[in-house]
């Protein structure tokens, strides 16, 4: 019996000892935390006295002579649901053409800049899909209202694009958001075309924004859209605006089985905590990539300098698309799914719980009382496996030698298109004399000021190329600081991406 109560006595004092050590540890990694909200605080700016007394409206830093501007006028203090003063802004539809009968007309939202020193620059952003709105980007990822997944309501945005030129977010092409009119287009010229009258006519407006430097930025099918736009201004001079640079995000660039398929088990093997599938699918998905051409084929062709064009590998039997028994992207999506109710392919390290968002489900922004319908649609016939379409081919190429700086940048937590597929596309492109990168692309020599270490880059021939750690499809939503200084230098503030 004494020797039961001494065993009881060790063992409570033994628990007691390891609940105290839980607790330190707790203690100790909440103390870390704070120390990091501090930090985050302060790498967010000065934050201002609640009890202070309201300031006036932020005077715009450009101002628009036409009446026709005056229509187009938002007032930053009467914007649903947002309980600060957002600044002027302009907003609306304007048609593609000077036809008085034109019916097509693409939605806009103009921030000026609020630095008065760049106020000699515009931004373009739109957002891909095709037929995805541009209001997506606007609110979750680069405009100076944030109402990103989780948020319960609209803030100020710290990293706003407007910090560093004037933006305008524009839903294209016609039958995209709010944007009116019947899509009769059927190709990215056709599109370019259009959404170059846009502007055309956004100018006769707004003619104080004329002469400015210009730079087209995007994401995702926006890699068809930017460069087809750019490369339609280049060749089509009279636009008055000096086309500077293009920046994209995570782009489609080539085909499916480029940017998906062949990257696909290599992406889940090099994050198997976040893929736990068992040995049997493993072996499973193993054999599809020996069969398939997939496995030695990052290791084979993508190198530095290429060797000459990279082939299609086996998997697509001569053509631009992969026959079923070699598709592996899907198989593997469909499995994660199972183990992970709230997987999300466009950044891989989502578990669950889901975040709440204004944007999905239904898909309308019932906090703001307007509905614009599907957030993604297909408003003309996508031809992106057609090989004379994609912008590697020949559109980029020409884009990047008549620009001034073009910047990709990728997420490597995207699984919807993979950073290792970039990297195939990129290394099957001529551009400048020569067919991709001739020297290889350097590791973790991208950082992020007061971070860190934040991901691998590089440039040659007028080309920079930024891989980011932490984000996936949306960069400017999930890793705003680190997209921010990519931005800045596009623009020139910066004479590396990097901040080192």
């Amino acid at each position: 019996m004494l020797l039961s109560l001494t065993l009881l006595l060790i063992a409570t004092l033994q628990g007691a000892a390891s609940l105290g050590g839980a607790m330190q540890g707790m203690e100790e990694a909440i103390d870390i935390q704070r120390e990091q909200l501090s930090r985050m605080s302060e790498f967010l700016g000065p934050v201002g006295d609640p009890e202070a007394p309201k300031k006036d409206p932020q005077a715009p830093t450009v101002t628009f002579s036409n009446p026709a501007a005056e229509k187009f006028f938002v007032d930053g203090t009467r914007i649903p649901e947002v309980k600060f003063d957002a600044g002027p802004s302009w907003s609306g539809l304007m048609p593609i053409s000077g036809d008085p009968n034109e019916t097509r007309k693409l939605f806009f939202w103009f921030w000026p800049t609020n630095n008065a020193s760049n106020t000699k620059d515009l931004m373009f952003w739109t957002n891909g899909g095709p037929g995805c709105s541009s209001l997506e980007g606007f609110l979750q990822e680069n405009g100076p209202i944030s109402w990103s997944w989780g948020q319960a309501e609209p803030t100020l945005n710290p990293w706003s694009w407007t910090n560093l030129s004037h933006v305008l977010w524009v839903e294209q092409p016609v039958g995209t958001g709010f944007s009116q009119g019947t899509p009769n287009i059927t190709n990215d010229d056709q599109l370019a075309a259009e959404l170059t009258g846009f502007l055309e006519q956004f100018l006769e407006v707004f003619s104080e924004l004329k002469g400015n430097n210009f730079y087209l930025t995007g994401e995702s099918y926006a890699g068809f859209y930017v460069p087809y736009i750019a490369n339609w201004i280049y060749e089509h001079p009279g636009l008055d605006l000096t086309l500077k640079g293009i920046w994209i995000a995570d782009p489609s660039l080539s085909y499916g089985v480029i940017q998906q398929e062949i990257p696909a088990l290599r992406f889940a093997q090099a994050n198997k905590n976040l893929f736990p599938f068992n040995s049997s699918f493993w072996s499973t998905l193993q054999g599809i990539s020996d069969s398939c051409g997939y496995t030695d084929y990052l290791d084979k062709f993508v190198t530095y300098p290429p060797a000459g064009q990279l082939p299609l590998p086996i998997a697509t039997n001569g053509t631009f698309s992969v026959i079923p028994s070699c598709r592996i992207h899907s198989p593997i999506q469909r499995a994660i799914n199972v183990l992970n109710p709230a997987f999300n392919v466009y950044r891989v390290s989502d578990t669950w719980p889901n975040l709440w968002s204004v944007w999905v489900s239904p898909v309308q922004l019932r906090s703001l009382s307007i509905s614009i319908g599907p957030t993604c649609k297909m408003p003309f016939t996508r031809l992106i496996y057609h090989g004379a379409l994609a912008p590697t081919g020949h559109v980029l190429p020409n884009v990047i030698e008549k620009s001034v700086r073009t910047v990709i940048v990728h997420g490597l937590a995207d699984f919807i298109l993979v950073a290792e597929g970039t990297r195939i596309a990129i290394q099957n492109m001529t551009w400048g004399g020569a067919q991709g990168f001739q020297t290889p692309i350097e590791s973790e020599n991208f950082l992020v000021e007061n971070m860190g270490i934040y991901g691998n880059m590089h440039t040659e021939r007028k080309l920079t190329y930024v891989e980011f750690y932490f984000s996936g499809h949306m960069t400017p939503q999930f890793v705003p600081w680190a997209s921010f200084q990519t931005v800045s230098y596009l623009l020139g503030h910066q004479d590396s991406p990097s901040s080192g």
